[in-house]
């Protein structure tokens, strides 16, 4: 099958691309010093794929990617990097034989784990993005806490999301310095042997981890691409050119094919103006005619994945493989 076969929008992967990302990354960090975050791609495939160059142990986002990778036989060391109140599930996966570890932040995210059935845990601190995560001079609390409810406190956890897209690599690299001066101190008082940290925008400058959480990495996006990393841009959005007029025409990829939040799509050759529900505006420097095929790179790789059923493997013009997004949802 040919990619002008596809109903458009459609979520390309090129093939080459990808397997050089994953090449790449796993040369820098390899077996344990990463565990590649699946909430970027959500698709087991593509993770089996991560696995293939030696990567055991894996961070989800959501309690669906944990049931799916299991599933997947690729339970053997999973890591919900994320606060869950309802645990059930959980306990199930690890009832049935997975290896499920997850964050806790609170007395209550520690009760609803050990009651839920769920072993293991990591303390999550805040190291200066304001979402989860502890008081960093709470962590040693929270952790003998879990500990007295039964639970094994494998280490801690602190993501620094907020210096991803530093675009100056000095600042960057004292800015990671800084926040996980922060998690080692905590990591102290809670004990265990992970200190779990870091993505794609941080993975060369964060030394202090034992394990680096990249996931955008393996598909990339525009807002990553802009900082220099040498990882190529493997997804994009195949679209239809679907109107023409002087200046501008208009393409059927919009805001419910794309992730928005890190800004305007590109499209090579060509000046984006805006973006409505099923359309991209943009102003091509070459002409185009209703009907062509074009590729629209996201900003943000996770969001825009999330919105797709499937994904296609593709070299080329030619489409290799298609893969089910089977990981969305929670």
């Amino acid at each position: 099958m040919l990619i002008t076969d596809l109903t458009t929008p459609a979520l390309l992967v090129e093939r080459d691309v990808l397997d050089a990302n994953l090449a790449t990354m796993s040369a820098a960090l390899p077996g344990p010093r990463l565990r590649p975050h699946v909430k970027a791609h959500k698709t087991a495939a593509l993770a089996r794929r991560q696995a293939a160059h030696g990567h055991e142990g894996f961070t989800c986002a959501t309690v669906r990617e944990c049931e799916v990778m299991a599933a997947a036989g690729l339970g053997a060391d999973l890591l919900l990097a994320n606060e869950v109140l309802d645990t059930r599930r959980l306990g199930a996966l690890v009832a049935d034989g997975a290896r499920v570890t997850v964050a806790v932040d609170s007395p209550e995210t520690i009760a609803a784990a050990a009651a839920g059935g769920v072993r293991e845990v990591l303390v999550d601190v805040n190291v200066g993005l304001p979402r989860c995560g502890c008081p960093p001079e709470k962590a040693g609390d929270l952790a003998a806490a879990a500990r007295d409810a039964g639970l094994q406190v494998r280490g801690v956890m602190g993501y620094e999301g907020h210096l991803m897209l530093v675009p100056d690599p000095a600042d960057r690299a004292r800015m990671t310095g800084d926040a996980m001066a922060v998690l080692v101190r905590a990591a102290e008082e809670v004990g265990g042997e992970i200190i779990s940290a870091g993505g794609t925008g941080t993975y060369l400058d964060n030394t202090w981890a034992t394990e680096i959480q990249a996931g955008s990495y393996a598909l990339m996006d525009t807002a990553y691409g802009r900082i220099g990393h040498p990882f190529g841009q493997a997804l994009s959005v195949l679209g239809t050119v679907i109107s023409v007029s002087p200046g501008h025409a208009v393409v059927d990829v919009g805001l419910k094919s794309l992730g928005m939040d890190h800004g305007l799509p590109t499209i090579e050759g060509a000046q984006v103006w805006f973006c409505s529900d099923e359309h991209t505006t943009f102003a091509p420097e070459e002409p185009v005619r209703v009907g062509d095929r074009l590729r629209v790179l996201p900003a943000h790789v996770d969001p825009t994945v999330a919105l797709h059923e499937r994904m296609h493997l593709v070299g080329g013009e030619t489409v290799l493989e298609t893969w089910a997004v089977d990981m969305r949802g929670w």
